[in-house]
C-alpha cells in the first residue's frame, strides 16, 4: 500500500479472540524481538557514540575520510541487507537467518579492542554491518508477519520504541564509562562485546521459530459490528499474479517484487530521501561544531536523539495507522529539515543543542518504522523479508552515497555550505516524494484487500 493509505477503520479491527472494537495486544513475538533488539542496541550504541570522535580526534581521520568509513559502515549494511531478506524467504525460517547476523555483530565487538588502525577498524566495522544487514530484513518480516494488517504501524513502533531504549542506554554507558576507565574506549569495546553476547542468548531461547501466525497476512475480513464496507477500505497489495502464487521462493520471484508499482514507488522515494539525509555522525559533529559542546558530553549527544524517539514512537506508528502513512512519514522530513535550518541560522541559544535533537528524534519516529510497516501491505508473505530488503537497500545505499557527497563537501566548502545544500536538496526531494506517494484517486474507494 501506498504511505498514504490508512488502516481499516475502528470497527473492524478485533482483537486476537477478542470482540469487535478491541485492539489486540501486541504479539509475543513482536516483544521478543523488542527485548533482542534493546540489548543489542544498548552494545552498538556504546559504540557509536564514542565512534566519531574516536576516529577524528584519535585516528586523526579528515571530514572526508570519516565520510568514506561512515559511508562503509551504512553501505556495507545495506549491500547484505538484500541477501538477508532473500535468505530468510528462500529457507523458511526467519529467526534463523536473523540470528547469523546477530551472531556475527556480536563477534566483530571484541575485535574493536585489537583494531587501532583505520584499515583494521574499517574491516571490523564492515563485519559488524554485515551482521546488522542480514538481521534487519528477516526481524521486520517477523514483525509483519505476526500482526493484524491495520495495526502494523503500532507493532512497528512498539518495535522500534523497544529498540530506541537500548538506543538510549547505550550512550550513557559509555559516557559513564568514559569518565569511569582509564583506557576509556577500548573499556567501551569490552563491556560492548558482552552485551552483545547476552542479546544473541535472548533471541535463541524466546523469540519464537516460527514466523507468526499469519494474522497480518490474510484477506481483510468484515467482523460483526463493522460496517459492510470495512473490509474494502483496507488496499490490496499490487503484485504480480506470479508472485502471489505459493510454493517455493526462487531469485525470479524475488526479482519480480520490482514489477509492482507501489514497492517501486516506495523505494524510489525512499532512496531520494536518503540521499539527502545527513548521518548522525556527521550531525552530532555539526551540533557539536556549532556549539562547542565539549569532548567529554559528545556522547551523550545519541542520548537525546533515543529519547525523543522512544517516547514518540508508538504514537506516531499509531497516528500513521490511523491518518495515513504518507502524512506522518513526510512530516518527519519536514521536522528533520528545520533541525537543518536551526544548525545552520539559528542564533547561539542556549537550548539550541536540545531543539535540534528534538526534530532530529521526532524525525526517527515519524519515519523507521512507518516506512517497513508500508512495505509490508505492498507484498506478499512469502516475499516479505525480501520486499523489506529491497527498500531498506534502496535506502541505505542512498545514505551511503549522502555520507560519501557531504564529507566531501564539509571538506571543499566547509560545514555550513555543506548542510545548506544538503538542506536545499532535502527540501526538492520531499516536494517530489510528496508528489509519487499522493493517493491515486483520492476519495474512491480502494480495492479489496488481497493477501499472500
Amino acid at each position: 500500500m501506498y504511505l498514504a493509505d490508512r488502516s481499516a477503520p475502528d470497527g473492524a479491527k478485533t482483537a486476537s479472540g477478542g470482540g469487535p472494537g478491541r485492539s489486540p495486544a501486541v504479539a509475543s513475538a513482536v516483544l521478543a524481538l523488542g527485548s533482542v533488539s534493546l540489548i543489542t542496541d544498548v552494545s552498538s550504541e556504546m559504540v557509536t557514540a564514542v565512534l566519531p570522535l574516536y576516529l577524528v580526534a584519535g585516528l586523526g581521520l579528515s571530514p572526508l575520510g570519516f565520510g568514506a568509513l561512515d559511508g562503509l559502515y551504512n553501505g556495507v549494511s545495506a549491500l547484505v541487507q538484500l541477501t538477508g531478506g532473500h535468505l530468510a524467504d528462500r529457507v523458511r525460517n526467519h529467526k534463523l537467518v536473523a540470528g547469523i547476523g546477530y551472531g556475527l555483530s556480536a563477534l566483530c565487538k571484541p575485535l574493536l579492542l585489537l583494531a587501532h588502525g583505520l584499515g583494521p577498524v574499517g574491516v571490523v566495522l564492515a563485519l559488524e554491518r554485515t551482521g546488522k544487514g542480514l538481521r534487519t530484513a528477516p526481524r521486520d518480516a517477523l514483525i509483519s508477519l505476526s500482526t493484524p494488517a491495520e495495526l502494523q504501524g503500532r507493532a512497528f513502533g512498539v518495535h522500534r520504541a523497544m529498540d530506541t531504549t537500548g538506543a538510549l542506554l547505550g550512550p550513557l554507558a559509555a559516557f559513564l564509562i568514559l569518565r569511569a576507565a582509564v583506557d576509556g574506549y577500548d573499556a567501551v569495546f569490552g563491556v560492548s562485546a558482552c552485551v552483545a553476547a547476552l542479546g544473541v542468548v535472548v533471541l535463541v531461547l524466546f523469540v519464537p521459530s516460527g514466523t507468526g501466525t499469519g494474522t497480518g497476512t490474510g484477506p481483510s475480513r468484515p467482523k460483526p459490528g463493522a460496517s459492510p464496507g470495512a473490509a474494502s477500505r483496507t488496499p490490496a497489495p499490487a503484485t504480480a499474479p506470479a508472485l502471489a502464487e505459493h510454493g517455493a521462493v526462487n531469485l525470479r520471484k524475488a526479482l519480480g517484487l520490482l514489477r509492482v508499482p507501489r514497492l517501486r514507488a516506495l523505494a524510489a522515494c525512499a532512496a531520494l530521501l536518503g540521499l539527502t539525509t545527513v548521518s548522525d555522525a556527521f550531525l552530532y559533529l555539526l551540533l557539536q561544531d556549532r556549539t562547542g559542546i565539549r569532548e567529554q558530553w559528545f556522547p551523550l549527544l545519541p542520548l537525546g536523539t533515543a529519547a525523543v524517539f522512544l517516547v514518540l514512537a508508538v504514537p506516531a506508528g499509531a497516528l500513521a495507522d490511523r491518518f495515513g502513512r504518507r502524512t506522518v512519514f513526510l512530516t518527519g522530513h519536514t521536522l528533520l529539515l528545520a533541525g537543518y535550518g536551526l544548525l545552520l541560522w539559528a542564533p547561539d541559544w542556549s537550548a539550541l543543542p536540545l531543539l535540534v535533537l528534538v526534530l532530529h528524534g521526532t524525525f526517527y519516529a515519524a519515519t523507521d518504522g512507518v516506512l517497513p510497516a508500508a512495505v509490508a501491505a505492498t507484498v506478499p508473505a512469502e516475499l516479505r523479508a525480501t520486499g523489506i530488503a529491497l527498500v531498506g537497500t534502496g535506502q541505505a545505499l542512498a545514505r551511503f552515497g549522502c555520507s560519501l557527497a557531504f564529507g566531501g563537501a564539509w571538506t571543499l566548502w566547509g560545514a555550513g555550505p555543506a548542510l545548506a545544500a544538503a538542506a536545499g536538496a532535502l527540501c526538492c526531494c520531499a516536494a517530489v516524494a510528496g508528489f509519487v506517494l499522493r493517493p491515486t484517486a483520492p476519495g474512491a474507494a480502494p480495492a479489496p484487500a488481497r493477501h499472500s
